[in-house]
């Protein structure tokens, strides 16, 4: 086993020895005194690609931003509406409770009809708080899905001369660690898409 595993490793090191070899011959070949072997572009000259810093784009867009402050008061005035409902279950729970402990209730029937009532109560609100999740996780879709659309069509006439093969999206340096300013074309765009919206 020691023998096979010496002469695999002496083959391996032959190997890696001989793509060094290559490498070395290959670059020497390809350029002369004072190149590098990278082709650079010519002064002046990008290349056709851009990119759209996305966060910037969503807190400069008027649309975003409107559709956004709409979504916060929805969800507000359902935090709002919930807090008071579980606010008036909360008393009449408590109520229920002084009343039963001090036999208040005039019969065991009485007291089991308004514990049913109340329980009753408890679950339509647990219905409401997640019927006004569901409401409000549809209308951020709704609204996502109009954003993506306002932004395509407004790249396809942005880009209506073919100056750009390539634009892509970044979301905090998520999608591109490192580019030049040039290709950063977000300014542009969210003046564009401002000055679309407004008309």
């Amino acid at each position: 086993m020691n023998k096979t595993q010496t002469i695999l490793n002496a083959v391996f090191a032959i190997a890696i020895a001989g793509l060094f070899v290559l490498v070395f011959v290959f670059r020497s070949g390809n350029k002369t005194s004072g190149e590098t072997s990278a082709m650079p572009l010519a002064e002046g000259i990008q290349m056709p690609i851009a990119y759209l810093n996305v966060d910037s784009l969503l807190a400069n867009y008027t649309f975003a931003q409107e559709a956004q402050e709409k979504l916060m008061t929805k969800q507000e005035d359902a935090r709002l509406k919930l807090n008071q409902n579980a606010r008036t279950l909360q008393n009449e729970m408590a109520d229920f409770q002084k009343k039963y402990e001090n036999n208040a209730f005039l019969s065991a029937e009485r007291a089991q009809s308004e514990y049913q009532r109340l329980q009753k109560k408890q679950q339509d609100l647990e219905e409401l708080e997640n019927k006004l999740a569901q409401d409000i996780m549809m209308e951020n879709q709704k609204l996502n899905i109009q954003l993506a659309d306002s932004l395509t069509a407004f790249l396809k006439d942005f880009n209506a001369d073919g100056r750009y093969q390539i634009i892509m999206s970044n979301n905090a340096k998520d999608n591109i660690l490192m580019a030049a300013d040039v290709y950063d074309i977000t300014n542009e765009i969210v003046e564009g898409m401002n000055a679309r919206y407004k008309k």
